[in-house]
């Protein structure tokens, strides 16, 4: 009997709460009914999203690659002697400006010029021993005749006559003999001559400019030097040159002539202007990479070989492009778009975008027509269609 009183309790208290939950509905509904319900979601009051936006603008955009390495000399020129001998004056030092053909270095020279006046002496008897034998050549020859003379009055033998004619060929043979020497004796004075010239070092690189600056000195005064080892580095430093190297990826995109801009530690918030002067036709194996050389402006002489250098590659430019914020792109269901808002400022609707150039925070636009204003930030609140409350952002 307690029991099914119990039962009979519960039973009616369900029932009340079912009521009260219906009516409860119905209320709802009724309120619901009163706002502005979104499609598809009829009995709910439509929530506003707040987002902030920026506007869509057209200009210029850019693709650029930016590539490390270091400055180099544009042309470089190792003084060297020819000869080997001691140093006894060096005219340049370190970071001197050196003019082309000058003299900046001299080596001890006597012992050329000790050379140069053996050489002349051995000229002085080589042209003595010419004329001995022209002189010998020419008695021989008045003695032929001499001879011939006799054997044709009959006073003299044909053997006597035959004793001339070989002194005469001999004294001939003499002569040509001589002069020779004296050809080489005089040639012997011009190599001495030659190298007591060399004992004067002097700059005389080709091309460029007449003027370059001291990289580096390896020498000083009193060292004894061999032939053909460096005394001083010089190099050209308008314009400089840079290196670096590029992977496969980009290697097809580096075209000579294109425009770079240079940034260095030395002079930070300032660019210099260069372009693309060589690529390398080969890779490196090791590295799989190909070098790039360029050819950079330099006319206040400020930057300098060895300069760690940041290359900002122009590889795309166009000047009248559609552009968004990056923070703009949504990715949804595998499609890329964006959020554009309405000219009321009050919803939003989705536009698939193809997307371009990407310059820093800025992206092309080349698939989709939109403009006005794009959501930057609160996407992850929206769908196509939802109502919104704008923040007016920095860009806009």
């Amino acid at each position: 009997m307690i029991a099914s009183m119990s039962i009979g309790k519960t039973f009616a208290a369900l029932v009340a709460l079912g009521v009260a939950g219906g009516i409860g509905y119905l209320v709802y509904d009724r309120i619901g009914e009163a706002g502005e319900p979104s499609p598809g979601r009829r009995g709910q009051v439509e929530r506003v999203a707040p987002v902030e936006a920026a506007p869509v603008t057209r200009g210029a955009i850019e693709r650029r690659r930016e590539f490390t390495g270091t400055l180099t000399a544009f042309e470089e020129f190792v003084v060297a002697p020819k000869v080997s001998g001691r140093i006894e004056e060096v005219t340049v030092d370190l970071a001197d400006t050196v003019r082309r053909g000058q003299v900046v270095a001299r080596l001890d020279n006597a012992e050329y010029v000790q050379e140069l006046a053996q050489a002349e002496a051995d000229l002085e008897v080589a042209r003595a021993n010419v004329s001995e034998a022209e002189s010998l050549l020419a008695i021989a020859n008045r003695e032929l005749e001499r001879v011939r003379t006799l054997v044709a009055r009959g006073v003299s033998s044909d053997a006597e006559l035959d004793s001339a004619r070989s002194n005469q060929l001999a004294r001939a043979a003499h002569v040509e003999v001589t002069r020779a020497q004296e050809v080489r004796a005089r040639a012997s004075v011009e190599a001495a001559r030659i190298r007591l010239g060399y004992t004067e070092v002097a700059a005389d690189w080709r091309g460029g400019h007449d003027e370059r600056v001291v990289a580096e000195r390896f020498v000083n005064e009193g060292e004894t030097v061999a032939a053909n080892a460096p005394l001083l580095r010089i190099v050209e430093l308008e314009p400089m040159s840079a290196e670096f190297f590029v992977t496969e990826r980009d290697y097809a995109m580096m075209k000579t002539g294109q425009g770079v801009d240079i940034a260095t530690d030395a002079y930070p918030g300032e660019t210099f202007t260069a372009e693309i002067a060589r690529i390398s036709p080969v890779f490196l194996a090791s590295a799989r990479q190909a070098r790039v050389r360029l050819e950079v402006d330099n006319p206040d002489m400020r930057l300098k070989p060895g300069m760690f250098m940041r290359a900002s590659v122009l590889i795309e430019r166009v000047d009248d492009a559609l552009i968004v914020p990056e923070q703009a792109l949504v990715i949804r269901e595998g499609q890329t778009g964006v959020f554009q808002v309405a000219r009321e400022r009050d919803r939003v609707a989705w536009r698939e975008v193809e997307t371009g150039i990407r310059d820093g925070e800025r992206v092309q636009i080349v698939g989709g027509e939109i403009g006005g204003l794009v959501v930057t930030l609160g996407q992850q609140l929206l769908d196509d269609g939802s109502r919104v409350s704008v923040v007016e952002g920095d860009g806009e």
